[in-house]
């Protein structure tokens, strides 16, 4: 199992969601992060005040998927995020040890 974890522009997030539920992906997590990397920040004026935004607003989607979808799912999000412009994101995947469904007690693949 694999925890696959994208950093998208906020407004990708509904492309997003309907690309991995298209291919199956049952549950994600959604968080509202700022962060920068390549892109930095921007000049913003604000009542006559020229000031910096040294962190952007983005999304962080996490999911849980099995080994057999990791590759299906990079795809979908790699396509459905894509702007073609800087600030774009990236996808992070992480190897998952054990999963506990809380409700039923199921573990691994079967508590996805």
């Amino acid at each position: 199992m694999k925890m696959v974890t994208a950093i998208i522009k906020p407004f990708k997030l509904d492309d997003v969601r309907d690309a991995i539920g298209d291919i199956g992906i049952k549950g994600i997590t959604v968080t509202e992060v700022k962060g920068f990397g390549r892109q930095k920040g921007h000049t913003e004026l604000y009542r006559g005040a020229e000031y910096v935004v040294d962190f952007l607003p983005k999304i962080k989607l996490e999911a849980a998927v099995a080994d057999s979808q990791v590759e299906q799912v990079i795809e979908a999000i790699s396509k459905s995020a894509n702007t073609g412009k800087i600030g774009d994101g990236k996808i992070f995947v992480t190897s998952i040890e054990q999963v506990i469904r809380i409700r039923t007690g199921e573990s691994g693949e079967e508590a996805l």
